[in-house]
């Protein structure tokens, strides 16, 4: 017989392990989630991918995003931000006839603007080094879905930081968004087998 889950949002798969409703359905969602998400990403590549799949998913479900990443990523030349902070014209109107990504002028042109702005700011430090900064002292809690915040005292601080160096589409949700996904915060539900993961958190 399978356990009672600690929380109403978990839901126990056939494997014993318990998820939140968005990630225990869909398999690629499932398989994000019990690998990828929260993981601590601290490469300038990495981090440069991530910010601009969270602007790109910016009003939208990031199950679309997740399935087209691999065409996101063969257009944007794997993130590489050298490659991108040289895009044209030529390259902005290629992206904006590709069905296989989210065809979003403004989103396209803040990824090559975020693309530019990285590589100044490896003069300050690097891109790593200013997100990782604002890692709060501690991490939510959650037991359910609904105490799970949408940005925080931090998320806010390092949109503007972001913003005053020139980046764009780094709101404060966004940036939530982005520190749940690279580990700054744990998110995780309570009862989940996934919290604590990061091994920056132990609870």
């Amino acid at each position: 017989m399978l356990r009672k889950p600690l929380s109403s949002d978990l839901i126990i798969g056939s494997d014993g392990r318990g998820r939140p409703a968005w990630a225990a359905q869909d398999s690629l969602l499932r398989e994000y989630y019990d690998h990828e998400w929260g993981m601590p990403i601290r490469d300038e590549q990495g981090l440069f991918e991530r910010i601009s799949l969270e602007a790109f998913q910016s009003g939208l479900s990031w199950s679309i995003i997740l399935r087209k990443r691999e065409n996101f990523r063969a257009a944007f030349a794997q993130f590489h931000p050298d490659k991108v902070a040289e895009f044209g014209e030529e390259d902005i109107a290629s992206l904006l006839e590709n069905p296989g990504i989210v065809r979003n002028r403004r989103k396209i042109l803040a990824t090559i603007n975020n693309a530019q702005a990285t590589q100044r700011l490896r003069e300050k430090g690097g891109l790593v080094e200013l997100v990782w900064s604002f890692k709060p002292s501690h991490t939510p809690q959650p037991r359910s879905l609904a105490e799970i915040p949408t940005q925080s005292a931090e998320s806010l601080a390092l949109s503007k930081a972001l913003k005053r160096e020139g980046f764009s589409f780094v709101g404060p949700t966004t940036m939530f968004a982005l520190m749940e996904a690279i580990g700054m915060v744990d998110t995780h539900l309570i009862g989940s087998h996934r919290r604590g993961s990061s091994g920056i958190w132990t609870s």
